[in-house]
């Protein structure tokens, strides 16, 4: 159980670290009384703490390379603006802002280049916090360059604000902010908090891992891995996942797969021994399918230089509506998974040029275009364009606390400790933000277009693969 040192922090901090595996409840406690000698600890430990988070901010500002300024920002930051079109011609007023507190797990305020939180309820292990720790890094990353702002935040897994209950379009839907949306959903996609770490499962900040899979990826080259389709996971999240292992090799039926059920609670004994991401880049084949709604696993898969298989999705988080079948990825039908599976291998074994090129241009797009610098890009010129639109002028509540770096690590422990360390932003970024494009509804048309037509082609060719089958060619 974690210490609660600090009272104005107490509400959004204390939480029970053991429940790696379960959705952490927060503790609400009151404060008790202290020995003299306790709080002269306390005082001087996070005296210390800030003090070192400082001269870490002022000493280190050659950490971070110059990084050339984009001329234009990667193509799924064109959807800033699709998500915020409900709010375009009407604005967003404090009733909006209002209306989303129902699901809303915390309402964040910048103000003045500070962050302030007001918490409404626990989340599931501790997204709430490393959400609010990314926000937190975000304005020390840009300092002095955010706008005054106010937002609810959700941190559960599928959207709720749903377009049928806002057909008029002066009915002001709420804006609330989360980690995926869908075509049928009107709720603001965000960076999820895995980019800045998951403790309970030992899941590294997002820019060691691109470093340990890119590394991963040398290890052994994709004309050497294993020409299988290979998926490792919970299948008990939802009904598709398990249809998935129906897909898998038997002494009957070969559908090219090889499908693992990941038993966390064993992994968790254990030490995550059999987890590390960049060793199980060995599959020419990596197949990415949903769970309850999308998968933080997605940025995973993709980063591979495997060819992903990506099975027909629901959801969509921020990035991956900039990527292309037959470019990033191979689409796989949803409902006939196991064939769709088996033809996707056999077209990629028949195909090796073309499977390989697929699998490393999806990793490069995730090593270029969600490299940490960009996905700090999003998040700034979506709480700018957010901002604009705001119809009237944000204040800090009564109950919030402001967010402070040397608090938060102070007042975490083991992993979570550990990730907020490796992802606290020493220093400013010294270049400017990628420019973000206008809003071009013919753009976004044109690129739907080149994605049906892909899906379309690859929809023929298992179609006559599976007919010549059948006519035993």
């Amino acid at each position: 159980m974690k210490r609660c040192p600090d009272k104005r922090l107490s509400d959004i901090l204390c939480y029970d670290s053991s429940s790696a595996l379960q959705a952490s409840r927060w503790r609400w406690r009151s404060s008790k009384k202290k020995s003299t000698f306790k709080i002269m600890a306390s005082l001087f430990f996070f005296f210390f703490i800030g003090i070192s988070v400082r001269l870490k901010w002022s000493t280190k500002l050659a950490i971070h390379a110059d990084r050339p300024r984009n001329a234009t920002c990667p193509q799924h930051f064109r959807w800033i603006h699709e998500d915020l079109r409900p709010w375009r011609e009407t604005g967003i007023t404090r009733e909006m802002v209002e209306g989303a507190r129902r699901t809303a797990h915390f309402r964040l305020v910048i103000m003045d280049g500070r962050v302030y939180v007001e918490k409404y309820r626990g989340s599931i292990q501790t997204r709430d916090l490393f959400t609010m720790w990314g926000l937190l890094q975000l304005v020390r990353w840009y300092p002095g360059k955010l706008p005054d702002l106010e937002l609810m935040f959700d941190c559960d897994d599928r959207p709720v604000v749903q377009s049928k209950d806002f057909l008029d379009p002066k009915a002001g839907p709420p804006p609330l902010f989360r980690y995926c949306s869908d075509e049928s959903s009107l709720d603001i996609v965000f960076p999820d908090w895995s980019f800045w770490g998951w403790g309970e499962i030992n899941i590294k900040p997002w820019r060691k891992v691109l470093e340990d899979i890119k590394e991963g990826n040398k290890r052994t080259k994709w004309k050497e891995r294993v020409p299988f389709a290979y998926w490792k996971g919970n299948p008990h999240v939802d009904p598709s996942r398990r249809d998935l292992l129906k897909c898998n090799l038997t002494q009957h039926q070969n559908w090219d797969t090889l499908l693992y059920a990941q038993d966390w609670d064993k992994e968790s004994k254990e030490g995550y021994k059999q987890s590390n991401l960049e060793d199980q880049c060995t599959h020419k084949y990596k197949i990415y399918i949903e769970g309850w709604a999308w998968s933080v696993s997605e940025k995973y898969i993709l980063s591979c230089d495997s060819m992903t298989l990506y099975v027909k999705p629901r959801f969509f988080d921020f990035f991956v509506r900039g990527m292309l079948p037959l470019q990033h990825f191979w689409p796989i039908n949803d409902g006939s998974k196991c064939s769709s599976l088996k033809f996707g291998v056999e077209w990629g074994n028949n195909h090796t040029n073309q499977a390989e090129a697929i699998g490393e241009e999806g990793s490069k797009y995730l090593q270029e275009n969600v490299k940490m610098e960009l996905v700090y890009d999003y998040m700034f010129h979506l709480l700018n364009e957010y901002s604009k639109l705001l119809k009237f002028r944000p204040s800090v509540p009564a109950g919030a606390v402001e967010l402070r770096p040397e608090t938060l690590i102070g007042a975490a422990e083991g992993l979570h400790k550990k990730f907020m360390e490796d992802s606290l932003e020493t220093s400013p970024n010294k270049s400017e933000p990628c420019d973000l494009p206008p809003h071009d509804p013919t753009v976004l048309k044109e690129f739907q277009n080149k994605k049906l037509n892909a899906l379309k082609q690859v929809e023929a060719w298992e179609k006559d693969y599976w007919e010549n089958q059948r006519k035993g060619n």
